[in-house]
């Protein structure tokens, strides 16, 4: 009790805008992708983790506390929205994919030449820790419908389940699969054009 209550009294609320404020707020940027929306989402964590700063039991870093609380404002924000023309997007289907493959001939079902995925030869850690990289990921992110870039965030970084995410977004099984499918082809292309190729020509 007496370490927990310790941790407790070493958090610093008037510490925390400018020691995580911008993690904070880029960590929401991300998902929401509105700054506006970012900032209150950024006021509405620091104003509820202030309130419930009780509940800091020690056992994580102060900054990952924070963004536990960031993760499910953002969440709640998700879920408000869900029902809006903001966020539906218009029906996807998995046949609008055909003009990536070959219809007819030997080869029929293949990737088309022009569409084809590239080797990607860099070391992968590299990319990993490399900051332009995540700011050109970012970017590619970003570029997705919006819908498309909430799914694969919330699979592919976040990790939620697929019924966690269907229960927040209010979609189907079957277009949460369409729609992680496309965002993953589609951020592919995207990486490939704005940082593989690049990094390719320049090596």
């Amino acid at each position: 009790m007496e370490t927990a209550t310790g941790k407790q009294q070493s958090l610093d609320p008037t510490s925390w805008l400018d020691s995580h404020g911008d993690y904070l707020y880029r960590y929401a940027l991300v998902r929401v992708r509105d700054a506006a929306i970012a900032e209150d989402l950024l006021q509405e964590t620091l104003l509820n983790a202030i309130g419930s700063s009780q509940s800091f039991s020690g056992r994580s870093s102060e900054r990952t506390w924070l963004v536990g609380i960031m993760k499910h404002k953002v969440i709640d924000y998700f879920r408000r929205t869900a029902k809006t023309a903001q966020l539906q997007s218009p029906a996807l289907r998995p046949d609008d994919e055909a003009d990536w493959f070959e219809t007819s001939g030997p080869w029929q079902g293949h990737w088309r030449e022009d569409q084809a995925p590239l080797s990607w030869p860099l070391d992968a850690a590299q990319c990993l820790e490399s900051q332009e990289f995540w700011e050109t990921f970012d970017h590619c992110l970003s570029q997705l419908p919006q819908q498309m870039s909430i799914a694969f965030t919330l699979r592919e970084i976040d990790g939620l389940s697929s019924t966690e995410i269907c229960e927040i977004l209010n979609i189907t099984p079957n277009n949460l699969w369409v729609l992680l499918h496309r965002g993953r082809t589609n951020l592919r292309i995207l990486l490939e054009t704005n940082w593989f190729s690049r990094c390719a020509a320049a090596a």
